[in-house]
């Protein structure tokens, strides 16, 4: 591993702790349990668009484990952890699809973080009940993955895809 990615690698996890960090401190006033803007899953967004699927999955799931561990709880980890692998399959799918946008990209990789964690709640607590929230976590899921998706595609044209070589 060369020096230049190793230290990309280490300011885009660095950036996505930070951004995780703030969303922690700034819950999102909608009186909806569980839910977040998902912020953090817009530096990975990003990474997918410029390096290869299985670096951005390293940097995610390095993210998730550090983040529940500075900001949250074992619990946490299982969550995040198969929202975001989920999540990340999902758009790196997405993307290999010609004619999808980093907002449609974006919306089905909320979709698929809600969906993972759901099925992590169903399974731990044994209970299928727990899958009647769906729909308002599906929504929520697409309202936040339009804005992270809008966010990120701003972001993609922007930043110089020479800092990921």
């Amino acid at each position: 591993m060369s020096t230049k990615r190793l230290a990309t690698d280490a300011m885009f996890l660095t950036l996505a702790l930070v951004v995780s960090y703030i969303e922690v401190l700034i819950p999102v006033p909608v009186g909806i349990p569980g839910v977040k803007l998902g912020l953090a899953n817009g530096v990975i967004m990003v990474l997918l668009f410029f390096t290869t699927w299985t670096r951005t999955l390293e940097i995610s799931v390095i993210r998730v484990v550090l983040a529940g561990f500075l900001f949250g709880n074992p619990m946490t980890i299982a969550y995040s952890l198969a929202g975001g692998i989920l999540s990340l399959v999902i758009m790196g799918l997405l993307k290999k699809i010609e004619g999808f946008s980093p907002i449609g990209i974006s919306v089905g990789g909320g979709v698929a973080h809600n969906i993972g964690q759901l099925s992590v709640a169903v399974f731990l607590m044994e209970n299928t009940k727990i899958y009647y929230y769906a729909p308002v976590l599906l929504i929520t899921g697409m309202i936040a993955g339009i804005i992270i998706g809008v966010l990120s595609g701003v972001l993609v044209k922007k930043i110089p895809p020479q800092l990921f070589r």
